[in-house]
């Protein structure tokens, strides 16, 4: 059994920006804990999860926020690290809790730790495409009548409901490659992980920034399988290639692909047919930010505005032009931002295929001298309001513009979804001011 947090000190290094640092914190108060949180945020930014917490927990943790306090690392007894810290291995301060003897972990490992049943964890990893596996996987259970939960690198931590679990209810987790770093069997005393049910979409580079190098951030993402057990299940996209069309909601083939590995999980699952599970995803509507439609030119009823604001990668933004078919002459397509060391060579490339491209953010001026370089049709425009106008003012009655931006949000947005809604933001103003 793990060790009662009762009256421990823990220490969490960053609170998050996507709910789980709160649902850690909440579940870390009610267990009884002193809990600590050093976040480089200003305590405004941070005030109202705190809120959040204290009516949840009706307990408010300790917060210290701006620079951290290496104090805060040596005198505790746990630090809980948000996977958002980068390059862990060698941060001064994760350094300095080691060289003190206290323990680092992660919320993921302490859910672990402490989850019912191994045989009914499902996890989904995958540079594209995982968290709408994962949330079509969740819906095919719970359509069925099952008790499934999603949790993981997808939303609000599962540790808070952890009361509610039982032997038979199905976890469907998103893991990310940071996760999967410290489920690794290299990291501290912790034995290796891999879930019963090991879900893989595909795999490219990313994250460069996180990891290092490509060769660290595959490795990361091979814990999935790394440490399954005899008896254990390992599936992937290309295994399923040849299980036919499935009836979405949803457009493009990369969610034909998400929909064959989610229902391939569930068949290995509960061992109901194929067909049968299959059908349930009729009523999958899909994912906020993820190659979504947005009101306002679809007059004819086939949407001209999408929100892909989720896609940070090159693969991503390929995949969401995809949908498109031969229509690649009328898209209009937003991209740039923050710089994760990844090459975009293959969103200059196809450029010259496109209606125009509209760059913007910190890899906007070098994509667009690329994309120049090979004919494309480019505007520089540094800001996505300026490219929203640009792209709408060149739409015409054929185009279709497509947010897409194949690199993260951080250089000018907290996160995607604050991308993804100044973008609607900025094209409800757009057609409100024609």
């Amino acid at each position: 059994m793990p060790t009662s947090l009762a009256d421990q000190r823990i220490t969490v290094m960053g609170l998050g920006r996507f709910g789980g640092g709160e649902g850690l914190v909440q579940w870390l108060l009610s267990e009884g804990a002193h809990v600590l949180v050093a976040d480089l945020a200003d305590e405004a930014t941070l005030q109202p999860a705190l809120d959040r917490i204290e009516a949840a927990a009706h307990r408010r943790p300790l917060v210290h926020a701006g620079p951290h306090d290496v104090r805060d690392f040596t005198n505790t007894d746990l630090v809980v690290v948000n996977p958002a810290v980068a390059q862990p291995w060698s941060n001064s301060f994760l350094k300095a809790a080691r060289d003190s003897a206290v323990p680092c972990t992660t919320a993921m490992r302490l859910l672990l730790e402490r989850l019912p049943q191994r045989e009914r964890i499902i996890g989904v990893t995958g540079t594209v495409g995982k968290s709408t596996t994962a949330s079509m996987l969740h819906h095919v259970l719970c359509a069925m009548g099952l008790d499934a939960r999603l949790g993981g690198n997808i939303g609000g931590s599962l540790l808070p409901d952890l009361h509610t679990l039982t032997p038979q209810t199905w976890i469907v987790l998103e893991v990310s490659s940071a996760q999967l770093h410290w489920l690794g069997d290299d990291v501290d005393d912790w034995p290796g992980w891999s879930p019963h049910i090991a879900l893989t979409t595909n795999i490219a580079a990313n994250h460069i920034d996180w990891h290092g190098d490509e060769a660290a951030y595959r490795a990361a993402k091979a814990v999935i399988h790394q440490f399954q057990q005899e008896g254990d299940v390992r599936i992937d996209s290309a295994s399923c290639n040849d299980a036919g069309t499935i009836e979405l909601r949803l457009p493009g083939a990369h969610n034909q692909a998400n929909a064959r590995l989610a229902v391939a999980g569930a068949v290995t699952a509960t061992g109901k047919p194929f067909g049968d599970l299959a059908a349930t995803l009729m009523t999958f509507g899909g994912l906020e930010h993820r190659l979504q439609p947005v009101d306002g030119l679809d007059t004819d009823g086939s949407p001209r505005i999408w929100n892909d604001a989720k896609s940070s990668t090159p693969e991503a933004t390929l995949l969401a032009l995809s949908s498109f078919g031969d229509r690649l002459n009328h898209i209009h397509l937003i991209v740039g931002g923050y710089d994760k060391g990844v090459s975009l060579n293959t969103i200059a490339e196809v450029a010259p295929s496109l209606a125009g491209l509209y760059c913007i953010g910190a890899t906007g001026p070098e994509l667009a001298r690329m994309a120049r370089e090979g004919g494309g049709r480019v505007v520089d425009c540094g800001t996505l309001e300026v490219a929203v106008g640009k792209a709408m003012d060149n739409l015409g009655d054929d185009g279709v513009l497509l947010l897409s931006p194949a690199c993260a949000s951080w250089d000018q947005f907290t996160d995607f979804r604050a991308r993804g809604e100044r973008f609607v933001e900025f094209i409800q103003g757009y057609l409100a001011a024609c």
